[in-house]
């Protein structure tokens, strides 16, 4: 005998009113963001922080493999450092070859939400990553590789998981497997989460209750928020009033699939010992002439993380990055102009991401090995041409000294014109913050902008 079963509506629909409140907000009930600098200098001044560079036979129990070449943990947990040949399904010659991390586990990038006198807040950490700018930048409430909330590393317990290992108390906001850098991780994936509880939850002394609108005041600030931060915001279910968009949803869903579609791409992984063109010295392994980054080890001393002292390999960039986006308005509705950019280390080999992505020490696609159409246009922008910049670090915990200036730029038809060149495409913001709600359709470093976007930093 059938039963009636208790059915909820598939979409919340207040929601996105309770982030557009928030991220109106710029008054926070625990903190007032002019008092933020304040705060943030106490806990820089809370423990000690050094990072320092030393040659790969000092790193603990981290060892080149003989036979690969690998550089490995001895637990076999954390990451490696292993090579990656890119080439054509057409043609097995390789395009390039390069290191890449290696990191198959899946981590935690986790913000805890709360409602303070009707107004969404998240618990956002200042926290210690050796390779940021300045070390310390604000960070989600829960930031840990599987192997660091499993306790792997022998240390403390990570503070506030059990809100997001316990999904039954609490609400779910978003919850979405997320690509990292494609240019420096092989297939890497993180669970982007945004929970919001009911609980009477004191923050720790490294940790503030913030609104949606401070955090994009604090956007708006060189090396303040970082990545991870970043990449949680570009997934909250923000709606934007908009008319209508120059490409239907399918028609832009059936475009990228056409792209993925005919991609040749083929990306696998060797041993690092061979990598034609990147020799191993004493404290660095580079590319022989100096390009795109190399492998080097530090020591790192930390008073607030789960381990207070360890070594470890990052990847150092040989210069900053610019990503952009595009922006134009059709029919009185903003849309941004993508890239669907083929990556080596992408799970499916395209995503979406920002108009220009480059280091500007390389500015040629390693694909194409073309410029940009579009880079002179980002590089030569006039001040009132720019309705963002910034400057932000890429993952402070793999990439030292990783940082990208990201910046939203007003094109007209001649630079930018209606019906683009191959490969690229007009979205609203509305529509890739919808492909942001899903698995590995917008690239981290075009959902840094999004994020700012959903954060108010920048107006249409």
């Amino acid at each position: 005998m059938a039963t009636d079963a208790l059915l909820e509506a598939r979409e919340d629909n207040e929601l996105p009113g309770r982030f557009a409140r928030s991220a109106a907000a710029t008054s926070g009930a625990a903190l007032q963001t002019a008092d933020f600098p304040a705060w943030f200098a106490r806990r820089r001044l809370a423990h000690e922080f050094r990072v320092r560079r030393i040659p790969f036979t000092q790193l603990d129990r981290w060892d080149f493999e003989a036979t690969t070449g690998n550089l490995r943990h001895r637990s076999g947990r954390f990451f490696t450092v292993e090579g990656l040949e890119v080439s054509s399904e057409d043609d097995p010659t390789p395009i390039w070859q390069q290191p890449i991390i290696v990191q198959p586990e899946i981590g935690i990038l986790g913000i805890l939400a709360k409602e303070f006198d009707g107004v969404l807040h998240f618990l956002m950490q200042a926290k210690m990553e050796p390779g940021n700018t300045g070390l310390l930048q604000l960070s989600p409430t829960v930031q840990a590789t599987h192997s660091n909330y499993t306790r792997v590393h022998g240390g403390s317990a990570v503070k506030y998981l059990e809100f997001f290992s316990n999904l039954d108390r609490h609400r779910v906001l978003a919850d979405v497997l997320q690509s990292e850098h494609g240019s420096w991780f092989f297939h890497k994936s993180n669970r982007n989460m945004i929970v919001e509880t009911l609980d009477d939850v004191p923050p720790d002394d490294d940790f503030r209750w913030l609104t949606l609108g401070q955090i994009g005041e604090l956007l708006r600030l060189d090396n303040v928020v970082n990545m991870d931060a970043r990449t949680v915001l570009a997934c909250a279910p923000t709606a934007y009033a908009e008319a209508g968009a120059l490409h239907s949803d399918t028609d832009l869903l059936s475009w990228l699939t056409t792209e993925r579609s005919r991609s040749r791409l083929r990306a696998r992984l060797v041993p690092l010992s061979r990598l034609a063109d990147w020799p191993r010295r004493d404290a660095s392994l580079g590319h022989v002439r100096d390009r795109y980054f190399r492998v080097v080890a530090v020591a790192v001393e930390a008073g607030s993380r789960e381990v207070t002292a360890w070594t470890q390999p990052l990847i150092e960039p040989e210069g900053p990055g610019v990503h952009a986006f595009l922006s134009r308005s059709f029919g009185g509705v903003p849309h941004l102009l993508v890239n669907a950019r083929a990556e080596g280390g992408l799970l499916d080999v395209i995503e979406l991401g920002p108009t220009v992505q480059c280091q500007p020490h390389d500015l040629t696609d390693p694909l194409t090995g073309q410029r940009s159409p579009f880079l002179d246009t980002v590089m030569n922008a006039t001040p009132a041409r720019l309705r963002y910049s910034a400057r932000h670090c890429e993952e402070g915990g793999r990439f030292l000294r990783a940082e990208s200036r990201y910046l939203v730029v007003d094109a007209d038809e001649d630079q930018a014109p209606a019906q683009p060149p191959p490969g690229y495409r007009w979205v609203t913001p509305g529509q890739l913050t919808s492909l942001a709600r899903y698995s590995r359709y917008v690239n981290v470093q075009a959902r840094t902008l999004l994020a700012v976007i959903n954060a108010g930093a920048v107006r249409f």
